[in-house]
């Protein structure tokens, strides 16, 4: 066998569970059949017997291994030379053994001249960096992820991708091994350069994909049973409710003491919840600004003011004592519209007008997160301002307009004025409709929705989405996008983070 015979390739670990019904060589020469008829080049295989078995019924390559509990040593993967003599007479055409630094019978270079002395390719199962340079520089052809993981401190549950990259820095005959159960996982072992990729436990050990399996349905199923308890905090309330589907079954409003900070809000959403506690089997929070890597923080901190990443997936967790989720505040009300309201379950661009501006994107069914739909923050090169779009569009401003004008009044004081007939109401609402507009169409440009959802206190006051669809006649029917009113109003990120943390947890 060359090294070429099984680069680019993958390799089906054929080792059954011991002791269980597929545990024979009937059994073990179905699985590699099988997988070889599929397309996989090469085989791993543990023990003299089914080795020898499975050399019977193909010439594909194999790598041969025997496994041996043993008092002197933690080292079990082929420890010793009369072993490796065994399996190169059975048909291994690659023998691997355990290569970590562990206390072992027999030293890494005299397994791997053994190897050697039969005409056989070697291979080192390594668990880290130091265990593969030690290993290549015994004389081993290919080092092996399998023991990383296994050589000390707890089990990780993802394929070690950082070791596959940290070993072809060394050589490129680097065999991913170990935890690999997705195709997903699998392909990123090849783009990190891993010459060829094995996969078990997921191809050919029954009982334990099974576990995986059942272990989702009935983990999915006890979420579903329960209601979620979803958390909507903004800038001067907070919403907490029990959330099923699309449905608010109960609700409490508090408001945000803006002073008092994320600790105390969290505290006095726990108090005010206690009696719900049992009816719910996880809690998602929609809050406004960046949520990156179960942490919170502020982009625009006139809209509210919290730590930067503060750890909010940790603390709901503490507080409410079951998992946690937690996502933008209008990536989630977007996600709730695609869901449950507006969007239809088509492509959708939410955006919610209001005191700032916020938004949310859904594509191919997919909800973009992270920075995504952050639209309140852009910023145009064609006006000459530095501060956010939200700043020049919002209820903040139209508020901040109308005591330019000489008149004290809120965003919906600017509505009623503009309902009585009054010409500064309505220039401040025309100029925030016209860089709505333009805003809109932008993002027709940049993500060609089926729809953009408007939401919000000022996107759905009266007469506002009428001044934006009238500001888009002129625009070429391809390029106009369609507008359509958010239908489940306050309780769209609710709804949409609650469906969130559901399927995220």
């Amino acid at each position: 066998m060359r090294l070429e015979d099984i680069q680019n390739s993958l390799i089906v670990s054929c080792q059954p569970v011991p002791g269980g019904p597929m545990d024979s060589a009937e059994m073990v020469v179905g699985f590699a059949l099988a997988a070889l008829a599929a397309g996989a080049k090469a085989l791993r295989v543990e023990s003299v017997a089914y080795v020898a078995a499975v050399r019977r019924a193909t010439t594909a390559p194999i790598i041969g291994i025997v496994k041996q509990d043993r008092t002197d040593t933690e080292v079990r993967i082929t420890p010793l030379i009369e072993q490796v003599i065994a399996l190169a007479q059975a048909g291994a055409d690659v023998i691997a053994f355990d290569a970590t630094r562990r206390q072992r019978p027999v030293p890494v270079a005299e397994l791997t001249a053994a190897v050697k002395a039969q005409g056989r390719l070697a291979m080192a199962d390594c668990s880290d960096l130091e265990d593969a340079r030690a290993a290549l520089a015994a004389g081993v052809d290919f080092v092996g992820t399998t023991l990383s993981g296994y050589a000390g401190g707890p089990i990780p549950e993802d394929p070690d991708f950082a070791l596959i990259s940290a070993l072809r820095t060394l050589t490129p005959h680097v065999i991913a091994e170990g935890r690999i159960r997705t195709t997903a996982q699998a392909a990123e072992a090849a783009r990190r350069g891993a010459w060829s990729v094995v996969v078990g436990s997921a191809i050919t050990r029954t009982e334990h994909a099974s576990e995986w399996f059942r272990d989702a349905v009935e983990g999915a199923a006890r979420i579903a049973s329960r209601p979620a308890l979803a958390i909507d905090i903004g800038g001067t309330k907070t919403l907490v409710a029990l959330v099923e589907s699309a449905q608010v079954l109960d609700a409490v409003t508090l408001a945000t003491s803006r002073d008092e900070g994320p600790d105390a809000w969290i505290a006095a959403l726990a108090h005010e919840t206690n009696a719900w506690r049992g009816r719910y089997a996880l809690v998602g929070a929609a809050v406004t600004g960046l949520v990156s890597n179960g942490t919170w923080s502020a982009l625009n901190p006139a809209t509210l003011t919290i730590p930067d990443d503060y750890p909010i997936v940790d603390k709901l967790s503490a507080a409410f004592s079951v998992p946690a989720y937690a996502a933008n505040d209008a990536q989630a009300a977007a996600w709730g519209e695609y869901r449950y309201g507006a969007g239809e379950n088509a492509d959708t661009v939410f955006l919610t007008i209001s005191t700032g501006i916020g938004g949310g994107v859904v594509i191919g069914g997919r909800p973009l997160l992270g920075l995504a739909g952050h639209f309140g923050l852009l910023r145009s090169p064609s006006r000459d301002s530095t501060s956010p779009f939200e700043n020049e569009v919002s209820g903040r401003w139209m508020a901040a307009e109308a005591a330019r004008s000489g008149h004290t009044v809120d965003a919906q004081g600017v509505f009623a004025a503009a309902r009585r007939g009054e010409p500064w109401a309505d220039a401040i609402i025309a100029e925030s409709a016209a860089r709505v507009a333009l805003l809109c169409e932008d993002l027709q440009l940049a993500f060609d929705p089926k729809r953009i959802v408007i939401g919000g206190g000022i996107g759905l006051a009266e007469g506002y989405l009428d001044r934006l669809r009238a500001l888009m006649q002129k625009t070429r029917p391809r390029l106009r996008p369609q507008l359509v009113s958010a239908k489940l109003g306050v309780n769209a990120g609710l709804i949409g983070v609650a469906d969130l943390a559901s399927i995220s947890l």
